[in-house]
């Protein structure tokens, strides 16, 4: 067994109890005198404030305001965690894991998380002594948590819960620590074993006799997995301002997470307060009692989904007429066996027991498909193993406890160094000092680039190259992550090794690499697992660039003049072709479409009046949204990120490395795709009976009950920095609002102690459809409103629409 295993087996609890410098897990402190106590309060829009004495009395007042909200969604999560979904919702069924955009069947969902349960992962986590395992604070707080929850399911009682979803239901249940950790661990596996839920929980050994079909070329590999990596839809944008960009000279934060509108994967917006001890307020995602993104007196947050990997498949080479186990240097090793069973709904209303078994190995569990693409068969001479840096991190709830409390953006990056938890995302902060910050340190294999070719397998050449993910060869254990002095977990890459910026103006993030997080000190030289560098950005990183550029030249930014960069809803893709398309539609009077030939006339005028902005009363948006869309082509030519997000030969000027902000731009009108776009747009609207001068506020909406709530903002794709994702429906329009901005602040700092902030959580407070607070921020944000901050006891007194005292 290697050293340092990529899944947590007991050689690697070895290692991280090393890495520790303990050899045995600390008792748990209990963190409260043992009676649970807290607050209520809620004040506008339904943003509760809580507060307690201790740790595990603020877990219990938010689980409990919590569940009022948002219970019925999060108890299905404990239903997943546990491998039940086959139990209560039937095995053939599906679910979709918001955080990621898979479709996972429900039974090898179940056969997933049972392997999980089987290796006792999560406890094992539990068992170590912190960074690695939670802090005597955290599991106060996840005791009270548990607490809370219970005590609303007691007072109101399944039978009567206010949501319908899930009112009565067999599944909904009072809950136990280990529910709680095991969501944690889901969220941490969100963007690496999360991924191969399907393809984990159903790999099984070849078949004698089935003659397998023609593999993939690793360029066939690289270009089906960028296309699908693209299609998970986790984004965001970031930005903070230092001191030089600021009217007040202090720092700022817009925070723009591009989330789920619906599931489990949302974000509830809460102030948790224990006097003295903690004062912070922001948003959570559903189950986890911290603040993940928000801001205290001092400091303010947020993240975008990185661009680094944190997973690298292993080639197994198998030993002849044995596909259960593997050379290494040689030698045959066993896979280790699960055997495991789970309880299906059967169509008779019975329930019967299905068994799987399910196989480890040194790096990992063996898949065959990530993203639903079956690109990795076990066969009879090979298989592949996941080797997941996340596996073993539970230190990113210690990171978020820490950040809670934190006062400067130094003390941020120590956190992050200390920590090593961030599983997903980019950092980006500043503070009340006026210090702008930005890192990528997060937990990411250790694989320098000449190891991701000197150890690739037949695979890995062409991913390395074009996707920057290692697919290494497995039969050598030379070809085990590699081992950084300063990194808290064995094989991962230590923060020395990683990127971090402070700037005294500006640094940003739209979830491409690190390369541009200020375009006048570009970060270089960092591990291709990262990122990468010197290429063309997304449209979406340019144009906010462009316009943070555009201000810093007229002067510094107010907080409402970062509000309004948002909200504009530029189209930055209609600034950089319009003024190539709508001569080229002039001049081009009929167009061969589709569906046929396509009168221009009336497209290229109501193109000319646009005023090239995706907002509800614009004119011409949803007309060049559908020409976007229909030559919109996600690719990954030679030399690109798993980042890139192209429109094949639409660019009349090449990329310039030299002016990356800036290219490549203009529309090549001679390619005949634009063309054929702009005809299939016009019939587009044609056959939908929409007028071609047709807006957003009538076809892109969001449904609350029988209500449709006109929603403004459009594709990141095309360079919207206020991402909306919505599936077009011919016929209707844009109908429903898959994802895009969710949670957004805009915080400045002056000269008192309450920051002077504005937020907005676009799908609103409570997913159940008879709480005040299931529409009211939505109708807010489709005006283009915002929530004032009631941070400080002054501003909340006066606003506090109800109260609850919770004791027992």
């Amino acid at each position: 067994m290697s050293s340092v295993a990529r899944y947590l087996s007991a050689a690697t609890l070895a290692a991280l109890l090393s890495a520790c410098g303990n050899s045995s897990p600390t008792a748990p402190s209990s963190g409260g005198s043992g009676t649970l106590k807290a607050e209520l309060r809620r004040t506008d829009y339904g943003v509760v404030h809580v507060k307690a004495d201790s740790y595990e009395g603020l877990g219990y007042g938010y689980a409990y305001a919590f569940a009022q909200d948002n219970l019925c969604t999060i108890a299905e999560s404990y239903v997943t965690v546990n491998g039940e979904r086959s139990r209560y919702f039937g095995p053939d069924a599906s679910w979709i894991f918001t955080g990621n955009g898979t479709t996972n069947n429900n039974l090898n969902s179940d056969f997933f998380f049972k392997l999980i349960i089987a290796e006792q992962r999560v406890e094992q986590l539990l068992a170590l002594p912190p960074p690695q395992g939670p802090l005597p604070e955290v599991r106060a707080l996840i005791r009270g948590y548990v607490a809370g929850y219970n005590r609303y399911l007691r007072d109101v009682g399944v039978a009567n819960l206010p949501d319908p979803t899930c009112r009565g239901a067999a599944w909904v249940r009072e809950i136990r620590e280990i529910d709680v950790y095991r969501r944690f661990y889901q969220l941490a596996l969100l963007a690496s074993s999360a991924v191969a839920i399907d393809g984990i929980g159903s790999a099984q050994p070849p078949t004698a006799g089935i003659v397998p079909a023609a593999l993939p070329t690793g360029e066939q590999v690289a270009a089906q997995l960028g296309q699908a990596w693209q299609g998970i839809q986790i984004g965001s944008n970031a930005i903070a301002l230092g001191a030089d960009a600021t009217d007040s000279g202090r720092g700022m934060v817009l925070g723009n997470p591009h989330f789920p509108w619906h599931g489990s994967e949302r974000f509830h917006q809460a102030h948790l307060q224990i006097p003295g001890v903690l004062d912070v307020t922001g948003v959570s995602l559903f189950g986890v009692p911290l603040v993940l993104i928000g801001y205290n007196k001092d400091l303010a947050w947020s993240h975008t989904v990185s661009s680094a990997w944190r997973f690298t498949p292993y080639q197994l080479t198998l030993v002849p007429g044995m596909p259960t186990s593997y050379l290494v240097d040689g030698l045959p090793e066993a896979m280790t066996p699960h055997a495991l069973s789970v309880e299906a709904l059967q169509p008779d209303g019975s329930v019967a027991t299905v068994e799987r078994t399910l196989y480890t190995t040194r790096w990992g569990p063996v898949f065959t498909s990530v993203l639903g693409l079956p690109l990795f068969p076990w066969l009879p001479a090979q298989a592949y193993a996941l080797a997941d840096a996340n596996a073993a991190n539970f230190r990113y709830v210690n990171h978020f406890f820490d950040v809670n409390r934190a006062r400067s953006t130094r003390e941020l990056l120590q956190i992050l160094e200390r920590n090593q938890g961030i599983p997903w995302v980019n950092t980006i902060a500043a503070d009340r000092a006026g210090e702008a910050f930005y890192a990528d340190i997060s937990v990411t294999p250790n694989v320098p680039d000449d190891m991701a070719i000197s150890c690739a397998g037949v695979l890995g050449v062409a991913t390395a190259q074009l996707l920057g993910l290692p697919i290494l060869d497995g039969s050598r254990s030379a070809c085990a992550w590699r081992i950084d002095a300063d990194a808290v977990q064995p094989g991962t890459i230590g923060p020395s090794h990683m990127p971090h910026l402070f700037r005294a103006d500006y640094v940003t993030n739209s979830n491409d690499s690190y390369w541009l997080s200020n375009p006048h000190e570009p970060l270089e030289g960092y591990a291709r697992i990262i990122g990468d560098e010197r290429i063309e950005r997304r449209m979406r990183t340019r144009l906010g660039l462009v316009m943070v550029e555009e201000r810093l030249a007229q002067g510094t930014f107010s907080r409402q003049q970062m509000q309004d960069l948002l909200f504009n809803d530029r189209q930055h893709a209609a600034e950089l072709w319009l003024d190539d398309l709508i001569p080229f539609c002039r001049l081009t009077p009929v167009l061969l479409g589709t569906a046929g030939p396509v009168v221009t006339g009336e497209a290229c005028d109501v193109l000319a009046a646009w005023d090239r902005s995706d907002r509800l009363d614009s004119p011409g948006a949803v007309l060049f949204r559908r020409f976007a869309q229909n030559l919109f082509i996600t690719s990954v030519p030679s030399g690109s990120s798993a980042n890139y997000l192209g429109f094949a030969d639409a660019w009349r000027t090449p990329f310039d490395v030299n002016d990356p902000v800036h290219t490549p731009r203009g529309l090549n009108v001679a390619n005949p795709h634009v063309q054929e776009a702009l005809a299939n747009a016009i019939s587009d609207l044609q056959s939908a009976d929409l007028p071609l001068d047709v807006t957003l506020r009538t076809t892109q909406f969001e449904a609350r009950g029988d209500e449709q709530i006109p929603i403004h903002g459009g594709p990141g794709e095309m360079g919207v920095f206020n991402a909306i994702t919505a599936p077009w429906v011919a016929g209707t329009g844009y109908p429903d609002i898959v994802h895009g901005s969710s949670f957004i602040q805009v915080v400045n700092f002056d000269d008192d102690d309450c920051p002077d902030a504005r937020t907005i959580l676009t799908y609103s407070q409570s997913a159940n459809p008879a709480s005040p607070h299931y529409a009211d921020q939505t109708r807010l944000y489709s005006q283009s409103g915002w929530v004032p901050a009631r941070f400080c006891e002054s501003e909340i007194a006066g606003h506090v629409t109800q109260t609850l005292t919770l004791s027992e």
